[in-house]
């Protein structure tokens, strides 16, 4: 079979020849949706020099460098945030993105504002998980007056010059949660909250949802005030381990922040007829979540489906950029995935 030549890919692309011998060459500027066009045509027709056109075609993409602000690089979760985050990076086809994972193990607010401040001056656009402080909001301030735009990830920020958010709506989340463990609870009884700081908003706003489920639907359930993590686990098992001694009626727990391998570990520590009468419903999918709900130990997860959610990430931050100077507030709310020990 005779090998495609130049005319019959410029026949394919619906293009000159000379234009192909542009592309090919690269010794001249061409527009990237013609690239993008020729490579479609090479790889149809099997031309032989599609690893040019390739490379020619990667060359010619707009580049942004994309800094990502998570937090606590120990946890399993946050690594499972930057690898999806990765990914979705490494899959967009119309731009070349490179991203900066940063992780924060220092969760102070002084040290979340010089991380996005430094982070802001060597990337284009910055995405940071941070609990809602004046600082942080100062440091988004100062940002956007330098034309890079801070957009919120997983939990939002009151301030006004942040570019946009992507997360979940956490008003229905706390009140699917107070649902799972109102429909699934042994009788009545006691139920513990536990949020890691009033100043992450997704937990703070799920916190308030879950209890306003309960005060309409279920008179027989006391919902305890708020119990601090501080998003560690170890502070976590200690306050159930303490609970699960002390509170004979404890039938629910809610976890609606970091702190989760803590309580399952003082679940399992506690004899099988104390932790099978407790439902437990925490949020997000890590490897710990997975064994609890294999173990029959957690009711239900409440998850951010991490590759829709950081492709939505992604995309966002090329719209903020496109719109800066705009001053609309981008809201990209992503639905919550449901996992149960039967579903996973």
């Amino acid at each position: 079979m005779k090998r495609p030549t130049i005319p019959d890919l410029a026949q394919a692309a619906g293009v000159s020849v000379a234009t192909i011998n542009r592309v090919l060459n690269g010794s001249t500027p061409v527009r990237t949706s013609t690239i993008q066009r020729v490579q479609e045509a090479a790889g149809q027709i099997g031309f032989h020099g599609l690893g040019v056109i390739n490379a020619r075609t990667h060359a010619s993409l707009p580049r942004h460098r994309f800094a990502f602000l998570l937090q606590q690089s120990s946890r399993a979760l946050y690594q499972l945030f930057a690898q999806r985050i990765r990914e979705a990076a490494a899959q967009r086809r119309d731009r070349v993105i490179e991203p900066m994972i940063e992780f924060a193990d220092d969760l102070a607010p002084e040290h979340i504002a010089a991380r996005l401040r430094a982070l802001g001056k060597s990337c284009d656009a910055v995405a940071v998980i941070a609990a809602d402080h004046p600082l942080i909001g100062q440091a988004i301030q100062a940002l956007r007056a330098e034309a890079t735009p801070v957009v919120a990830y997983i939990t939002d920020q009151s301030a006004p010059d942040r570019a946009g958010y992507v997360g979940t709506d956490n008003w229905k989340l706390g009140r699917t949660a107070a649902w799972f463990i109102a429909q699934t609870a042994r009788g009545p009884g006691r139920v513990a909250v536990f949020i890691g700081n009033h100043r992450y908003q997704c937990q703070d706003v799920a916190d308030a949802s879950f209890r306003s489920y309960m005060r309409e639907n279920s008179g027989d359930l006391v919902v305890e005030d708020s119990r601090l993590t501080h998003e560690e686990p170890r502070e976590a098992h200690q306050i159930v381990s303490r609970l699960l001694e002390e509170k004979d009626d404890l039938v629910g727990i809610y976890i609606a922040g970091g702190g989760i391998s803590g309580v399952l570990r003082a679940l399992r520590e506690s004899p099988e007829d104390r932790r099978r009468a407790v439902r437990l419903v925490c949020r997000d999918m890590g490897p710990e979540t997975r064994k609890g709900l294999a173990e029959g130990l957690v009711t239900a997860a409440l998850c951010h489906p991490l590759e829709q959610t950081s492709s939505q990430l992604v995309q966002t931050m090329l719209d903020a950029l496109e719109q800066a100077g705009h001053g609309a507030i981008l809201q990209r709310t992503i639905p919550f995935e449901i996992v149960t020990p039967e579903s996973i």
